[in-house]
């Protein structure tokens, strides 16, 4: 007995004694630092157990209390793919708002909602795709070309806008925590040089691009975002100068990690891997140990995909060491205790945000706001805003009903989506309505001979065009249902069901989820033409996420309404728009050409002929425009130097609203360095949203940074601050004539 029990004491004293050491282990002590304890832990896991945490579907590694954990989450315009979440509108209506504040209000109710989601699934053991805490978003490439599907998921053409609006999202999902948890990880993607085309992504080298267009135009949203914090930066599927973006040793060693200091995670996109070795792709790799090994080797830290598993293989070859991979795993771990998802939740200063906020009240009223915001009036001849007493009103076309065109891509779901047609039945509930066509094509003439088209009923005007051997598109307008209508909303445009990331789409027109033609569908175009032809008025909303050929449209419609692709709201932002109770305020966040003649060629990088900076020829609507239902004029406009040590300048100018109405102006400021050969010819530094009541004048101060005045340098290769002369031009659209000169 006597035994048994000093056997029993000591073993009681040995599991005391591993118990305390355990909890005094420093990985798990909670007053170290993220960084401290990633030291810690890194030291504790064998080299399997690294790489498998060094791929999105991390495993658990119990013996150590990891949890599983998959890295691999969207929360592009509200929490994505997950469920139940409140729907904003698309990221290119974001940011026809120009209003950065707002936007960082907005992603600070995603990452709540984030929280909340996450929470939910925590507590039931969930970890799989979709439902953790690192985001790939914002997408901050530029849209230079308005044929990119995925153009819809930025924040437009223009680089300065893009930085403003991609800070914003990063500090509203990223958090300001008192315990110094990160609420969320954003993730700026795709570095660098990339807006397609979609159907080649996964061979396309982008190649001949000036040094110039790399530093001015690519890559200043990347710098930013890297100088706010960004937590995540994933390397896109193209190649840049005949190298893979997430092996590229002047992308990702020399500028992001050397240059910029970065020392954050870098992600792959979703099987680019496999793209540096598989036949018909990049092949720069002759197999997947040399193209993992010289991924990690090149600054990559994490992959979406399988291919990093055969680093054991790299390193038993001497391709690359341990070393190396540490440094990758150490950012993984330091990530994952900023976040507190190894914690328990007494320690996470988030874990108390309920479920109950996802789509609540509150953030339905954001969604709200954001897609008034967004709407963006590109013509009215007086017709808006309609009278809600006018009995003489129709409602025809593809999207009045379509709730999934107002959600974009990348999306989650709503408790409701409020369609274009509910929202104008909520001003005038016995409207009449019919879908009129489909978007592209119609549906009940597909395969037809246009004959047995004209032998429909008397009351149906037929128009049938064959645009080849398959496809017939037909305009059929019920002159029975028109008899006592005046005026036709015409809810048209296109669909993300068409235009989106490497979709298989094949219908004219598009082509791997890129568009071949930015021309509104023939189908919608013939139909507008005859209701006018029928001596209808017709108000065009023209719903998509890229800009599209209007200009008959232009001069036959009495006004166009831009409504993008409006979020769960929408329909009610566009009926508030329509009837005068919400008066627009949008701007266009990309140059809507006049036809496809003005785009050069796709798959063309340089910027020369491209948007406002660089386009020689007139638009149909520049970059910046948008009509209000007031009017307002610019006086006194002077710059003040701040004696700072940001040597920063304050532009001063007086705005009247000359109107009527109470209204907001987004007024910009654009800054051309006067001794520049080459363009761009002017480039947005500056802009502030103001709201401004009728018949009053504010003055507006907006801050230029020293940042405002760099230009490409030749001899340093670089942007550079240069003394010189500069015009700052201010108004209400990059069009603007008025400016002011300065010297630096």
């Amino acid at each position: 007995m006597t035994h048994i029990f000093k056997c029993l004491f000591f073993s009681v004293i040995s599991l005391t004694f591993l118990c305390a050491e355990a909890k005094n282990e420093p990985y798990k002590n909670h007053d170290l630092s993220p960084e401290e304890r990633a030291d810690d832990l890194l030291g504790r896991l064998t080299l399997e157990e690294k790489i498998s945490l060094m791929m999105d579907d991390s495993p658990a590694i119990e013996r150590l209390g990891i949890p599983k954990y998959n890295w691999w989450n969207e929360a592009l315009h509200g929490v994505g793919r997950a469920g139940l979440a409140t729907v904003l509108p698309q990221c290119i209506g974001l940011a026809a708002t120009f209003d950065a504040p707002a936007i960082h209000n907005a992603y600070s109710m995603v990452s709540d909602e984030a929280r909340a989601k996450y929470n939910r699934f925590n507590e039931k053991g969930e970890r799989d795709r979709y439902k953790c805490l690192t985001f790939w978003t914002p997408n901050v490439n530029i849209f230079r070309d308005p044929r990119w599907g995925r153009g819809q998921e930025t924040y437009g053409e223009d680089p300065y806008l893009t930085t403003v609006m991609g800070v914003a999202v990063v500090k509203g999902l990223q958090g300001e925590d008192p315990t110094n948890h990160l609420k969320t990880l954003a993730g700026a993607k795709h570095y660098a040089v990339h807006s397609g085309p979609e159907w080649n992504r996964h061979s396309f080298n982008a190649e001949n691009i000036s040094t110039e267009d790399l530093w001015e135009t690519y890559l200043p949203a990347f710098k930013a975002l890297v100088d706010a914090g960004v937590g995540q930066v994933m390397c896109a599927y193209n190649s840049f100068e005949g190298e893979p973006c997430c092996s590229n040793k002047k992308l990702l060693t020399e500028i992001l990690r050397k240059e910029w200091g970065y020392d954050n995670i870098i992600v792959t996109d979703c099987w680019a891997m496999n793209d540096f070795f598989m036949p018909g792709h990049h092949e720069t790799h002759k197999d997947a140990v040399s193209a993992s090994a010289d991924a990690v080797l090149s600054g990559t830290d994490l992959e979406c995909g399988p291919v990093f598993s055969n680093l054991k293989e790299a390193i038993e070859k001497g391709i690359i060491t341990e070393d190396k991979i540490n440094e990758s795993v150490k950012r993984l771990l330091k990530a994952r205790f900023a976040l507190g998802e190894m914690d328990s939740d007494e320690h996470d200063f988030w874990s108390s945000i309920p479920y109950s906020i996802v789509n609540c009240d509150k953030h339905k009223a954001i969604a709200l706001d954001l897609a008034r915001k967004s709407m963006t009036l590109l013509k009215n001849n007086g017709i808006l805003p309609l009278s809600k007493s006018d009995k003489a009103l129709m409602v025809i076309g593809p999207n009045a009903e379509d709730s999934i065109m107002q959600l974009g891509n990348y999306n989650g779901k709503p408790a409701h989506t409020v369609t274009i047609l509910e929202g104008i039945r909520s001003k005038i509930p016995d409207i009449k309505y019919e879908k009129g066509c489909s978007h592209i094509i119609d549906d009940l003439v597909l395969n037809f001979d246009p004959s047995t088209i004209n032998n429909e009923a008397s009351t149906m005007t037929a128009v049938s065009i064959k645009t080849d051997s398959t496809y017939i598109i037909s305009a059929n307008i019920d002159e029975n249902r028109l008899k006592d209508v005046e005026t036709v909303i015409f809810i048209g445009g296109i669909s993300p069901n068409f235009e989106g990331e490497e979709m298989p789409v094949s219908l004219p027109g598009f082509r791997g989820g890129d568009r071949e033609s930015i021309e509104l569908p023939q189908i919608q175009r013939e139909y507008v033409k005859k209701l006018k032809e029928a001596g209808k008025k017709v108000v065009l909303v023209n719903c998509s996420g890229s800009a599209i050929g209007l200009t008959p449209e232009d001069s036959i419609c009495d006004a166009i309404l831009q409504a993008w692709y409006p979020g769960e709201a929408g329909g009610i932002a566009v009926a508030d728009v329509l009837f005068g109770d919400y008066n627009p305020a949008g701007r266009l966040p990309i140059t809507f050409y006049k036809d496809d003649s003005q785009l050069p060629d796709f798959e063309d990088y340089d910027m020369d002929g491209r948007t406002y900076r660089f386009m020689t020829e007139e638009p149909l609507y520049p970059f910046g425009f948008g009509l209000s239902y007031t009017d307002f004029s610019y006086k006194n406009a002077e710059v003040i130097r701040e004696n700072t040590e940001k040597q920063s300048l304050i532009f001063a100018v007086d705005v009247t609203n000359e109107g009527d109405r109470d209204g907001d102006e987004v007024v910009q400021l654009y800054v051309k360095r006067t001794d520049e050969e080459r363009g761009p010819f002017k480039s947005l530094k500056g802009f502030k949203r103001v709201n401004i009541p009728a018949g009053e004048t504010i003055t507006v101060k907006i801050e230029l940074e020293q940042e405002a005045f760099a230009t490409y340098d030749q001899e340093t290769d670089r942007l550079k601050i240069k003394p010189g002369e500069f015009k700052i031009f201010y108004g209400g659209n990059s069009a603007t004539d008025n400016y002011v000169k300065i010297t630096i």
